[in-house]
């Protein structure tokens, strides 16, 4: 086990609950430390249901293509905990995490915090101590009272798609969920607001108009699509004629929109058309509709089959996930077989209804290691009911040599989860993962 890990695992025991929303508890943290968070670059501080990491994905390769170079913080990580931290472009080192989180444990002195607030703090020390251009901050959980939440005058924020996600924790209405996203806004700041269900869309203004937080939406001041095979980027300052991410499915135009919105709002002059289109060209995100090429898993099946991978986990995800693999059928068709595992946490009806039609069959697995995983008896249930046939498998590899069977060979995707999907990678690269919990990953 890796030392951070081990650091990691006893962060974990120093506060009873994983989720706690609440900054309190950081802020005491964060003054002993000295406010790390106000001595960071400009902050691009950004929230949403979905669409936050790949829009984070664009952010830091535009940049990169620009020269400049940026801080980013993201999670759950997939495979390893570093995924997380971002220094100047480059994952944190083991030796830079180990002393940060020895630090801020020592400095903590054993006061409850929780796993998610005492790495962040880390993570604020780190970007603090090494100088970069900007700062691309994900949030953790909801907005409001999330960890993240301590930065004060962001450069800007961003909202990407609302939808129905952690309803235990941020409300049951899409009104309610809108809030606690909105609550990243600061006033005078203008943020981005991406697509958005009109409830979720009317909830944001309400909050920026009390903040008097100018807007910058999806679909009235700014827009983007596809166009003979480019991507069209409008606002007020002109049109953009750019190449297609290289992420794939239509949901990814308006992950690249919210991006590229943003990049126009900061003003920055080394940041023009040709960087844009650079960014866009050569970002990648694992597990976000990822083809996943030679490796242990794909040893598995056919050598004429496909293996994807993509750890959307709720019903928002589930159907921009379905309605990419649809278009692709109607280019290439083949059965389209998922590999299927979720944890309780989700609405696992919902996210598996919307391959109906979609999909020719699914073979479920209990997540292995977390304690959360529906049980694959349960999800094949969950399926049937959908009207999807299903059937049920002792782990990874053994789903997929089910999924492998027929003919002709098959497009298979595991889905379901982004813990799922950190297994996945983990087996297919034949790398270690993080000793850390999944509940800890969050």
């Amino acid at each position: 086990m890796a030392l951070s890990d081990a650091i990691l695992t006893r962060l974990l025991s120093l506060h009873p609950k994983i989720i706690d929303l609440s900054l309190g508890r950081m802020q005491t943290l964060l003054e002993k430390l000295g406010h790390p968070e106000r001595r960071l670059p400009p902050v691009i501080h950004v929230a949403g249901t979905n669409g936050k990491g790949s829009t984070v994905a664009y952010l830091r390769h535009i940049i990169a293509a620009a020269g400049l170079t940026a801080h980013a913080y993201t999670s759950p990580h997939l495979v390893r905990f570093h995924e997380r931290i971002r220094v100047a472009g480059q994952l944190i080192s083991e030796p830079d995490l180990t002393a940060l989180l020895e630090e801020c444990e020592a400095v903590n002195g054993g006061e409850p915090i929780t796993f998610f607030e005492i790495t962040t703090a880390a993570a604020f020390l780190a970007f603090s101590r090494t100088p970069a251009d900007y700062l691309i901050l994900e949030v953790g959980l909801g907005g409001r009272l999330d960890a993240t939440n301590v930065i004060e005058a962001p450069r800007t924020c961003v909202i990407t798609t609302i939808d129905y996600d952690h309803q235990q924790y941020l409300g049951d209405t899409l009104s309610l969920i809108a809030h606690e996203k909105a609550g990243i806004l600061k006033p005078g700041v203008t943020a981005v607001v991406g697509v958005q269900p009109d409830e979720a869309r009317a909830e944001i203004e309400r909050v920026a108009a009390r903040l008097r937080s100018p807007l910058h939406i999806s679909g009235q001041d700014w827009q983007s699509y596809e166009q003979h095979s480019r991507l069209v980027f409008q606002d007020e300052n002109g049109l953009l004629d750019l190449p297609l991410p290289q992420l794939k499915g239509r949901h990814q135009i308006d992950n690249a929109g919210n991006a590229i919105a943003t990049i126009r709002l900061l003003g920055d002059s080394r940041i023009g058309e040709a960087q844009i289109g650079e960014g866009l060209r050569t970002t990648a995100w694992p597990a976000r509709m990822q083809r996943l090429g030679p490796g242990a898993l794909s040893a598995l099946i056919p050598a004429d089959a496909e293996l994807w991978l993509d750890g959307g986990h709720n019903p928002s995800a589930g159907r921009v996930i379905a309605q990419a693999f649809s278009e692709l059928n109607e280019r290439h068709s083949r059965p389209l077989v998922l590999v299927w595992g979720m944890l309780n946490t989700k609405d696992v009806g919902s996210f598996i209804g919307c391959f109906r039609g979609i999909a020719s069959r699914v073979v479920t697995l209990t997540i292995p290691d977390e304690e959360n995983a529906v049980a694959a008896e349960a999800l094949a249930d969950a399926a049937r009911a959908q009207g999807l046939a299903a059937e049920t498998a002792v782990g990874l590899e053994a789903a997929l040599r089910q999924a492998a069977l027929g003919a002709p060979p098959p497009r298979i995707l595991i889905c379901g989860s982004l813990y799922l999907a950190g297994r996945v990678l983990a087996l297919h690269g034949k790398e270690e993962m993080s000793q850390v919990s999944g509940a800890g990953r969050r």
